[in-house]
C-alpha cells in the first residue's frame, strides 16, 4: 500500500523535474536562437517560471493552513490510504510521518471492518459528511477515542477524503465520573418522562423501593395501582398531587417533600424525603423530564414521635435546667447540637462551651428569668469537642406559676448552617465571584469609608483597564476570556504586593486603592510594576496573546473628594493612556477633566445634529487605476456645527458608536446617498454606484435590509446603485441575524465590502461564510507603500487573499503616482483618494460625471 503515496509524491517530482527540464531546454535555445525568436522564448520563460512560482507558493500555503489545524487531519485516498497528515495528528498518533504517509488507514484504527469505507463513500455521495466515533491507536499502542469528520473533494481527477478526528477523551472521563457519583451516592435518584415512565434509577433508588437483587423493573414496581402515597400527616396524595407530578407542571424544584409509600402486593411502608428537579429540552419553555432525588426516613419516622421527628427535622432540641438540683436535663438532639464529649450535667458545663462574650450573654438571660420574670432568646457561638465551631439559638423561661423560677427550660436550634450561609452570603456580597478579590460595592464602601475625613485623607486610585481583553474573548470564548482575567488579578495582586487594595470593578477593569501619606510617588511605583508584570503574553496552548494594561491614577483630595468623584476622574486618565498609546499609565490633571468636557459637549451636540439638519455628505470618486476612469464614489459624512465649526468623521463617529446615535445617523446617510443617486439619473448622468459605510451597530440594532429595501424602492434604484462597507467588527459581533442579512442585502444586488480590511482581527472563515463581493485595502497600509516593507507584505497579503477568494479589491487614502503604479502592479484596479480628488460637493462631483460622458462620447466618435 505504501506505493500509493510514492505515486502521489513522484507525480510531485516529476511535474517539477519536467519544469525544470523545460527551462533549460529554453536556456539552450535562447543561446542558439536569432532576435526574434530569442524574444518570443524569452517571454516563454518568463511564464513557466511564473508558473512555478505561483505552483511552490500555493504549496507552502496549503502546508501552512494544514499544519495550523488543531486537530488530527488525514488525508485518504479513495481506497483508504493515507496520502498526507497534519503536524497535530503527528503529535497525536505519536508515530513519525512517513510511517503513517502511504499506510492504509487501518494503521491508525486497527478495530476498523474491511468495509468500513463503503458507508463513508455512501455519505459523501449524498453530498453529506460522514460522523463516526470510533477508537484510534498511537504508536505506543495506547487507544484513545475520537470523533471523525470525513468529507470528500477531487485532486487531480482522483475521489479523496479528508478526515478530521476530534478527541474525546475528555467527554468519556466526563461521562464515566457522572455514572460513578450516580452509582455511588446513598441517595435514590430516578430520571421520569413527562408521563412519569422511569428512564433510568441508580442503584439507591432500587434499593430503597426494594428491586434490588429480585431482578424486578423499577417501572413494573411503580405501577400506580400497586402504590398507596400520603403526605407527611398521613393525608393520601393523588397522582397529580406527587412531588415529581407538580415539579413538571408548575417548571419549578419542589424541595425536601415527606411522601409515605405503602406498597400493597408486599405489605411494605417506607418514608422518603424527596426533592424533584425539572429537565427542559433545549429550546423548550415547558420541562420534559424530572429528577427525583430521594433518601429513606423510614427508620427516622418509627424511632420518633411527631413531635420528636418535628424536633430532629428542624435540629431542635430541649434544655432543663434544675435550679434546684443544680442538674442541666438534654434532650438527645440537644447533646448532638452541642456536640460534647462528655455529658453535660450542669448549666455550668453549658457555659463552658460557649465563647467568652456569648457565656456573659447567656449568664445574664438567666438572672434576669429568675429575677424578673422573663423570658429570653438568644442566638450563642460555641466550640465543640472536635473543634467546630456551633452557632445556636437558645430560647428559656421559667414555667408558668414558677415564681422562684426554680426550673426554667426551653429549646436549643441549631443555626450553624444559617449562620455560615450569612456569613458566605456577607463574604460573596464582598467578593468577586470569578476572582476572588473585592467587588465593586465593597471597594466603594471601602474607599469612602477612608474619605470620610477629607482632611487627613491621603489616598490614591488606580484605574486599570486590559488593552486587548476583547479581543481575547471574542476569538477564544468567554473561557479562555475568564481565565486571563484570573490571571490578570494574580499578576496585579503580585505586583502590588502589600502596598495596595485590590478589586474587581467590572468586566475587564480593576482598581487599586492605597495610601499616599508616607509615599507620595507610591501610586506611579504600583502602576510601573503592573506595567511590568504584564510585559508576558498570555498563553492559551500554543498561542501567545499580548495583553497590556490602561492605568489612570487620581488623588485625593486635590483630584476628588467623594469615592465617585476620585473613580471618575482615575477613570478619564485611564481613558486618555488607552487613546494615546496604551500599556502605560497617566496622571489625572484639570486639563484631562477639560477633554473629558469637550467629549461631552460632542456627544450632547451630537444627539441633536440630525434634527438641526447640520449634516451633508460629499463624493470622493474612485477611478479605474489603469485608464483614471471615474467609475463610483464612496458617500462621506460631514457635520457643521455652529459652535464645533466642520468636523471630519474621524472625530464624531466613534462618539456616535458610543452613544448609539450612529443608527440614526447611518440611515440619513443611506437615504441621502441614495436620492443623490437619483438626481443624477434624473440629470442624464447614469446611475452611479455610491458606496456607503455602514455601523456594526446597525447590524445587531436594526433591521438593515428592510431599510435598505425601503430605500431602493422609495427612489427607484437597483440594489447594484449601493455598496454598503463595513468594518471588521461585523463580523467579530457575529449577531445571529448577521449571515441571515447579508444574505438578503446580496439578493437585492448590493454590493458587500470589508473596510479597512486588515487592520481587525476576523478570522478567515468569517470570509469564506459571508456573501461578500470585495474588501477595501486600508489608508493605514497603502500610505507606507511601496518604501516600507511591513506594508508592502500587508498589501501583498490583502491581494492574495482577495485573489484567491475571487473577492474585489478597492485601495483607499492614494496620494502619490508611486502609490498608484505600485497597487496597480499588485493587481489592483479600483482605488480612490487625494491622487484624483477629495471630498466633493454633489455639484462639483456631477461636473465630473458629465465631463466622463463627453469624453466617452468623444471616443466613440473616433
Amino acid at each position: 500500500m505504501k506505493s500509493g503515496g510514492r505515486r502521489k509524491d513522484a507525480a510531485v517530482g516529476d511535474h517539477l523535474t519536467a519544469h525544470v527540464h523545460a527551462l533549460a531546454a529554453l536556456e539552450h535555445a535562447l543561446a542558439h536562437s536569432p532576435g526574434e525568436l530569442r524574444a518570443l522564448l524569452e517571454n516563454v520563460q518568463q511564464a513557466l517560471q511564473e508558473a512555478m512560482d505561483e505552483r511552490q507558493l500555493a504549496l507552502r500555503r496549503y502546508a501552512a493552513l494544514f499544519d495550523a489545524v488543531p486537530d488530527p487531519v488525514s488525508i485518504l485516498s479513495e481506497s483508504g490510504v493515507v496520502l498526507d497528515l497534519n503536524k497535530a495528528g503527528v503529535r497525536a498518533y505519536g508515530r513519525p510521518r512517513e510511517e503513517i504517509v502511504g499506510q492504509p488507514i487501518e494503521l491508525l484504527n486497527p478495530d476498523l471492518p474491511g468495509d468500513h469505507l463503503d458507508p463513508v463513500w455512501e455519505a459523501l455521495h449524498r453530498g453529506e459528511t460522514y460522523v463516526i466515533e470510533v477508537t484510534n491507536m498511537r504508536g505506543d499502542g495506547s487507544r484513545f477515542p475520537v470523533e471523525v469528520h470525513s468529507a470528500g473533494f477531487e485532486h487531480q481527477g482522483e475521489h479523496c477524503i479528508v478526515a478530521v478526528a476530534r478527541d474525546l477523551s475528555s467527554r468519556w472521563q466526563a461521562e464515566s465520573r457522572y455514572r460513578l457519583l450516580m452509582e455511588s451516592i446513598d441517595k435514590g435518584v430516578i430520571l421520569f418522562d413527562r408521563q412519569l415512565r422511569v428512564v433510568s434509577a441508580n442503584p439507591a433508588a432500587h434499593r430503597i423501593l426494594g428491586t434490588a437483587g429480585n431482578g424486578g423493573s423499577l417501572q413494573a414496581m411503580l405501577a400506580p395501582e400497586d402504590w398507596i402515597s400520603v403526605d407527611e400527616h398521613g393525608h393520601p396524595l393523588t397522582r397529580e398531587q406527587w412531588p415529581a407530578s407538580v415539579s413538571l407542571q408548575s417548571g419549578r424544584i419542589v424541595r425536601s417533600t415527606i411522601v409515605g409509600l405503602y406498597h400493597r402486593p408486599r405489605g411494605r411502608m417506607i418514608w422518603i424525603s424527596t426533592t424533584n428537579v425539572p429537565v427542559y429540552g433545549n429550546g423548550r419553555d415547558a420541562p420534559d423530564h424530572v429528577f427525583a432525588l430521594f433518601s429513606d426516613i423510614t427508620e427516622l419516622k418509627r424511632n420518633n414521635t411527631l413531635f420528636d421527628r418535628a424536633q430532629s427535622l428542624a435540629h431542635i432540641g430541649g434544655w432543663e435546667w434544675d435550679r434546684g438540683l443544680q442538674r442541666l436535663y438534654l434532650t438527645d438532639e440537644a447533646t448532638r447540637i452541642l456536640g460534647q464529649a462528655l455529658p453535660m450535667r450542669d448549666m455550668a458545663e453549658l457555659l463552658e462551651c460557649l465563647r467568652l462574650d456569648d457565656r456573659s450573654q447567656l449568664q445574664q438571660a438567666l438572672l434576669d428569668v429568675i429575677d424578673k420574670q422573663v423570658s429570653f432568646e438568644l442566638e450563642l457561638q460555641g466550640q465543640r469537642s472536635d473543634g467546630h465551631s456551633f452557632w445556636v439559638r437558645m430560647i428559656g423561661e421559667a414555667e408558668a406559676g414558677d415564681v422562684d423560677a426554680a426550673r426554667i427550660a426551653g429549646t436549643v436550634q441549631d443555626i450553624t448552617a444559617r449562620k455560615q450561609a450569612e456569613e458566605t452570603l456577607r463574604i460573596q456580597a464582598r467578593t468577586d465571584p470569578l476572582t476572588g478579590i473585592m467587588n465593586r460595592d465593597a471597594v466603594l464602601n471601602d474607599l469612602a469609608t477612608r474619605m470620610a475625613n477629607p482632611t487627613h485623607c491621603r489616598v490614591a486610585v488606580l484605574y486599570i483597564d486590559l488593552d486587548r481583553f476583547k479581543i481575547v474573548n471574542d476569538l477564544l470564548g468567554h473561557n479562555a476570556g475568564d481565565e486571563l482575567l484570573i490571571d490578570a488579578t494574580r499578576r496585579i495582586a503580585t505586583a502590588i504586593g502589600t502596598e495596595g487594595l485590590l478589586a474587581r470593578f467590572g468586566g475587564d477593569e480593576f482598581l487599586v486603592v492605597c495610601d499616599t501619606r508616607d509615599q507620595a510617588d507610591q501610586p506611579e511605583q504600583l502602576a510601573e510594576a503592573i506595567t511590568r508584570a504584564f510585559s508576558t503574553p498570555f498563553r492559551f496552548g500554543a498561542d501567545e496573546f499580548p495583553v497590556t494594561t490602561s492605568i489612570g491614577i487620581a488623588r485625593a483630595p486635590q483630584d476628588g473628594l467623594r469615592p465617585q468623584q476620585l473613580i471618575q476622574n482615575a477613570d478619564i486618565a485611564m481613558y486618555d493612556c488607552k487613546r494615546r498609546s496604551r500599556n502605560g499609565w497617566q496622571v489625572f490633571s484639570p486639563e484631562l477633566a477639560q477633554r473629558q468636557h469637550d467629549r461631552l459637549q460632542i456627544e450632547s451636540r451630537l444627539h441633536r445634529a440630525l434634527d438641526d439638519d447640520e449634516f451633508h455628505l460629499v463624493y470622493q470618486p474612485q477611478v479605474n487605476l489603469h485608464s483614471g476612469q471615474l467609475i463610483a464614489a464612496e458617500a462621506l459624512i460631514r457635520w457643521r456645527n455652529t459652535q464645533l465649526g466642520e468636523l471630519r468623521p474621524d472625530i464624531f463617529i466613534g462618539h456616535a458608536e458610543n452613544t448609539g446615535d450612529i443608527v440614526r445617523i447611518g440611515l440619513w446617510v443611506l437615504r441621502e446617498a441614495c436620492q443623490q443617486v437619483r438626481r443624477w439619473q434624473d440629470d442624464g448622468l447614469g446611475i452611479v454606484r455610491v458606496a456607503v459605510n455602514v455601523s456594526y451597530r446597525q447590524f445587531v440594532g436594526e433591521d438593515l435590509a428592510r431599510h435598505v429595501r425601503a430605500v431602493l424602492d422609495e427612489f427607484h434604484l437597483p440594489g447594484s446603485a449601493l455598496e454598503l462597507e463595513f468594518t471588521e467588527r461585523v463580523l467579530i459581533e457575529d449577531a445571529p441575524d448577521t449571515l441571515r442579512t447579508f444574505a438578503r442585502l446580496r439578493e437585492m444586488g448590493v454590493l458587500l465590502t470589508i473596510d479597512d480590511f486588515g487592520e481587525g482581527y476576523s478570522a478567515l472563515n468569517y470570509l469564506r461564510r459571508l456573501p461578500i463581493h470585495g474588501l477595501k485595502l486600508s489608508q493605514l497600509f497603502v500610505e507606507g507603500v511601496p518604501g516600507n516593507r511591513s506594508d508592502v507584505a500587508v498589501c501583498e497579503a490583502v491581494c492574495g487573499i482577495a485573489r484567491s477568494l475571487g473577492l474585489g479589491l478597492v485601495a483607499e487614502g492614494i496620494e502619490s503616482e508611486a502609490q498608484r503604479q505600485f497597487l496597480q502592479t499588485l493587481g489592483v484596479s479600483v482605488g480612490q483618494g487625494f491622487l484624483f480628488a477629495p471630498g466633493l460637493a454633489p455639484d462639483e462631483f456631477a461636473r465630473r460625471l458629465a465631463l466622463r460622458a463627453r469624453v466617452a462620447v468623444g471616443s466613440a466618435q473616433q
